[in-house]
């Protein structure tokens, strides 16, 4: 009966999606003045979601990651579009990179929110508050 409850799995789909973004938004404002460092982003979720759920499965970038498939060269982090780069070739914008964070954030507490009541839903469906 319990055997498939895909929304706890779209909601730990979430949460890590938001992790990695959190960590490469960090990453970006860490070399905000590094030379040629070009901003990285995480596709969106939306996109990541469906071509796992084409291949039946969340799609991992490394074998080792949880309730994922291998990607088998499948990459989450692209490169931003680099159409503004300073002039040392830098193109990490802080306040960019400060609403990602905030994206990121949003998406994590809907992810903890979508498995809160998931698990209230299932707690009263078995009697058990």
């Amino acid at each position: 009966m319990f055997d498939k409850l895909n929304v706890f799995k779209i909601a730990f789909s979430m949460a890590t999606h938001a992790g990695k973004r959190q960590a490469l938004v960090s990453e970006n404002i860490a070399n905000a003045n590094t030379p040629d460092y070009l901003a990285k982003d995480i596709k969106p979720f939306r996109e990541v979601y469906a071509a796992g759920e084409s291949q039946g499965d969340m799609v991992a970038s490394r074998a080792s990651h949880l309730n994922g498939a291998n990607g088998s060269g499948f990459d989450w982090a692209v490169q931003a579009d680099s159409s503004y780069v300073d002039p040392n070739g830098n193109s990490v914008t802080l306040e960019e990179e400060i609403l990602k964070g905030v994206e990121a954030k949003r998406q994590h507490d809907r992810a903890l929110a979508i498995y809160r009541s998931s698990m209230t839903i299932l707690r009263t469906s078995l009697g058990s508050n």
